[in-house]
């Protein structure tokens, strides 16, 4: 509201709103939740706990669990359907209604419904579900099938628990936000970012609430399809990198990859369909520190915004990947030292000798700072393999996305080392992930699990799935009256052989689907990512998903550049020149005011191109580009 408010912006005229939070996900990390409880089936109350028996460091006799419920709030009934679905024991639903009685006694805000086998035969959890609902004193009650009918006890036990825990907290946020706006004269309704990478109304988006976990990075993700498809380019590589972390994503043939395999942290997986967001510890924050062994490290800890990188003058005396780009002359001493207590440089060099030069060997600040660039480098080009080469794709097949405050800083040495031919900068680095949310569509996801192996497996079954998973995600865009143009529909599949514990998944039309098309698929999958064919075991169909996209209209790009009358060619927009060392050692090179840049124009390495949010540092010989709408393209020399 306060953002709203500084910026002049006259609500009562808005047409949209759309509002990435990280409100959930924060509720999770610092575990400022709801009071949970749990109604499960007689003798598996420890199934949350228990998980699958590994523990928070894999070497030595340390390290705790502690459960998102309490095990005096997990409660057991009578009841019990076998892996088939069908029901060996009748649910107690006197047991129910007293379990829940006793969860209300306890304080319990919000409560769980999970019994085995749930996502094969959910009658009784339905039953349990309609009796909580008659005594549970507010809407936050969660069944575990409803919100994921897919097997696995543990990970659908602890996702329905991860969407309890945070529902009340997401419902009083978004209720207050929208009080807010409709005081102030907004009457259309408030969108909500998805991790998926979709959108969903603010009137039902507490009722799927763990769906908006991690909603902050799919954003990007997002963006970078909608601003790469503008430019031209499929295959990306995404690259967010900010004050503490760095954020890797990857889109294929234009569309974010996503993945129902996400861990929040140890033992908290959440398996709803999420934009596949690899993180590390790897941010214009990340301290630099010399290891027991004496070798360098950056990160993961970071100096945060208090105290910072030591050039903050905020107190911080440990460097920084901020630190270190300041001493080689990638960032503009003049603006960074502009605080309230300015530290000189000659005091940042100093720091990052004394804490890492001198423990190393180094002979002065510019080789120790180049020494802690190639670490963090390192770091993120191995993020960087992990979303491209060891899922089967090449990286000399993708152009690299380069967004937040620092990420066009190391994007051309990180594309250089991954042997990717281009980069490209979007126009506001800094906001992307709120181009992201204006650019997403709405979205929901859904996925049934049938676990059978292929030839034993109706496919009569799998087409009626498909069929209902349309209509529901149809009915529910209709239920937000959500203007949208269009209604696109994709289908993934995800399979395994017999004997093996993780599945592959590929993408399928819903129109003609056999058997012997989905043995086919997964035989090519399966080669795409491993090159082994395994003709002698049997394929197994695991799960099949469904997404139902309500496509919105286009907010055009080239509304985030400058008027038209603003925009310079690359001579009027130099600032001056500044000193800077790349590899080769010091250099004098342009300095150009990115942001009036006009498109068409061509600027020859090395050079450095400033604006509000961001630098970008084009090495010596690297050539870059503005397109129409007002991107950087950098192609590397080769």
């Amino acid at each position: 509201m306060e953002a709203l408010k500084a910026a002049s912006v006259d609500l009562p005229a808005l047409k949209i709103l759309i509002h990435g939070t990280t409100v959930t996900t924060n509720a999770l990390l610092e575990r400022k939740i709801s009071r949970l409880g749990l109604i499960t089936t007689s003798g598996f109350r420890d199934v949350l706990e228990l998980g699958r028996r590994t523990r928070p460091k894999p070497y030595g006799m340390t390290g705790t669990f502690e459960c998102l419920i309490p095990r005096e709030l997990r409660l057991e009934v009578s009841e019990r359907v076998d892996s088939e679905g069908e029901i060996l024991q009748a649910l107690d639903e006197a047991e129910v209604r007293n379990a829940v009685k006793t969860l209300l006694e306890n304080g319990v805000e919000s409560l769980v419904i999970h019994f085995l086998h749930s996502y094969k035969n959910d009658i009784h959890e339905k039953q349990a579900e309609r009796i909580a609902r008659e005594l549970w004193p507010n809407p936050f009650v969660t069944r575990g099938s409803a919100l994921m009918s897919e097997y696995r006890e543990y990970e659908r036990g602890t996702t329905a628990s991860i969407n309890a825990a945070v529902q009340p907290v997401l419902d009083h946020y978004i209720s207050s936000l929208r009080d807010s706006l409709q005081n102030e004269g907004y009457s259309r309704d408030l969108l909500v970012m998805q991790g998926n990478g979709g959108t969903v109304s603010s009137l039902i988006v507490s009722e799927d609430a763990v769906k908006t976990v991690m909603s902050g990075p799919a954003s990007g993700v997002m963006a970078a399809a909608f601003t790469a498809g503008k430019s031209g380019f499929s295959n990306v590589l995404t690259y967010d990198m900010g004050g503490t972390s760095c954020d890797v994503g990857l889109i294929v043939g234009g569309i974010p990859q996503v993945s129902s395999e996400l861990e929040i942290e140890y033992a908290m997986p959440v398996h709803v369909p999420m934009v596949d967001v690899h993180t590390i510890g790897a941010g214009g924050g990340s301290i630099a520190w010399v290891n027991d062994a004496g070798l360098l490290q950056v990160g993961p800890e970071s100096a945060g915004a208090q105290p910072g990188p030591i050039c903050y003058g905020r107190g911080g005396r440990k460097p920084t990947m901020t630190d270190a780009n300041l001493v080689l002359g990638r960032l503009n001493p003049e603006k960074l030292l502009a605080v309230d207590h300015p530290v000189s440089l000659e005091t940042v060099r100093e720091n990052l000798m004394k804490e890492v030069g001198i423990p190393l060997g180094l002979k002065d600040a510019e080789e120790t700072a180049s020494a802690i660039l190639r670490i963090a480098n390192t770091n993120m080009a191995g993020a960087l393999r992990l979303m491209s080469l060891a899922r089967g794709h090449d990286p000399r097949d993708f152009v690299l996305f380069a967004f937040g405050g620092a990420g066009p800083l190391h994007a051309s040495a990180l594309a250089r080392e991954m042997g990717i031919p281009k980069v490209l900068v979007p126009m506001r680095p800094g906001i992307t992930n709120a181009v992201g949310c204006v650019a997403s569509d709405v979205r929901h996801d859904y996925v049934r699990s049938i676990n059978l192996p292929l030839q034993q497996v109706d496919m009569e079954t799998v087409r009626n799935t498909f069929e209902d998973q349309v209509r529901e995600g149809t009915e529910l865009i209709q239920r937000e009256g959500i203007d949208i143009e269009e209604l696109i529909v994709v289908h993934d599949v995800d399979m395994q052989f017999q004997g093996q514990t993780h599945i592959l998944s590929f993408t399928v039309e819903d129109s003609g689907v056999s058997r012997e098309l989905l043995h086919s698929a997964f035989e090519k999958a399966y080669w795409n990512r491993f090159a082994v064919e395994l003709p002698e075991i049997r394929p197994v169909l695991v799960n099949l998903h469904t997404a139902v996209i309500g496509r919105r209209k286009a907010v055009p790009l080239t509304s985030l550049m400058p008027l038209q009358t603003e925009l310079k060619n690359s001579s009027e927009c130099r600032k001056g020149t500044r000193s800077v060392w790349f590899e080769q050692g010091w250099q004098e090179i342009p300095v150009y005011h990115r942001e009036p840049l006009k498109p068409g124009s061509v600027i020859l390495g090395p050079a450095l191109l400033e604006q509000m949010d961001s630098t970008i540092v084009l090495e010596p010989d690297d050539t870059m580009e503005v397109d129409p709408f007002g991107n950087l393209i950098l192609t590397l020399n080769s």
